[in-house]
């Protein structure tokens, strides 16, 4: 695997900033040099983010925030910010759509409508608003990168997960057509499947494991970083942190 890569004068957008596996990747992508977009809804959880960057810039002078508070079902806030993007720094290096909701664990037929669409819009629609959005931005870097969350769910779609585990497909999906469209430029698309990870919304899915026994999200974010490396090679693959491998689950012709 590609070591830690150097982030120094590279733009990062990382979606899900204000707690787990995002809120890590951006203030580790901060300390490799990023200037790391960080968009979440909760503004309190990006305000510690943007504390603890600050703290580190002052300690090796490395890393910068901007913090954009935006709920993901909001398209049109969407389409703004690769509007801002491009007005600021006209490109983006780096990609993380790392934001996403669970929804329920319950039988299929039981999932109220609302709460299935909730998922479908924050995790695939809102997914989807973002890769138009940054799509053109991401052209523009010398060694774009865009690295999409999705979960072992999307493959084993176990009972009582059904709208987490088609969301995530359906995301996948995107993050490989997307990659097929882009693979003779230099942009980069891969998936990263974190495998469990002591976060809030494994406790919501998994209230009586013991969160101690998972690794914490700062070591699975730490392996999400050399996917956005100018040095990375592979796209339209899968990245599993448990592995530590990429593999593809591209279909022989």
């Amino acid at each position: 695997m590609i070591p830690t890569p150097e982030l120094t004068d590279r733009v990062a957008l990382v979606t899900g900033a204000s707690r787990g596996i995002g809120y890590h990747i951006a203030k580790q992508m901060a300390a490799a040099g990023a200037h790391v977009i960080a968009v979440a809804r909760t503004v309190g959880g990006l305000e510690e983010l943007d504390d603890e960057i600050k703290a580190e810039n002052a300690r090796t002078g490395k890393g910068e925030a901007t913090l954009v508070p935006l709920d993901l079902t909001d398209m049109a806030g969407i389409d703004r910010l690769g509007g801002a993007i491009h007005e600021r720094w006209k490109k983006l290096d780096i990609l993380v759509a790392s934001a996403g909701v669970l929804g329920v664990i319950a039988p299929i037929g039981h999932v109220e409508a609302k709460v299935f669409e909730k998922v479908m819009a924050v995790n695939v629609t809102g997914t989807w608003r973002l890769i138009r959005s940054v799509d053109p931005l991401l052209r523009k870097s010398d060694a774009g990168r865009a690295i999409i969350m999705s979960s072992g769910a999307a493959h084993s779609a176990g009972a009582f997960w059904a709208p987490y585990a088609a969301s995530k497909a359906a995301v996948e999906a995107l993050a490989r057509s997307w990659a097929d469209e882009t693979k003779n430029i230099a942009l980069r698309v891969n998936s990263f499947d974190p495998g469990a990870t002591r976060t809030a919304m494994r406790a919501q899915a998994m209230p009586g494991e013991n969160p101690e026994t998972l690794p914490h999200p700062s070591e699975i974010a730490a392996k999400v970083l050399p996917l956005a490396s100018p040095a990375l090679k592979e796209t339209g693959k899968i990245y599993q942190a448990r592995n530590d491998r990429f593999v593809s689950y591209r279909l022989p012709e």
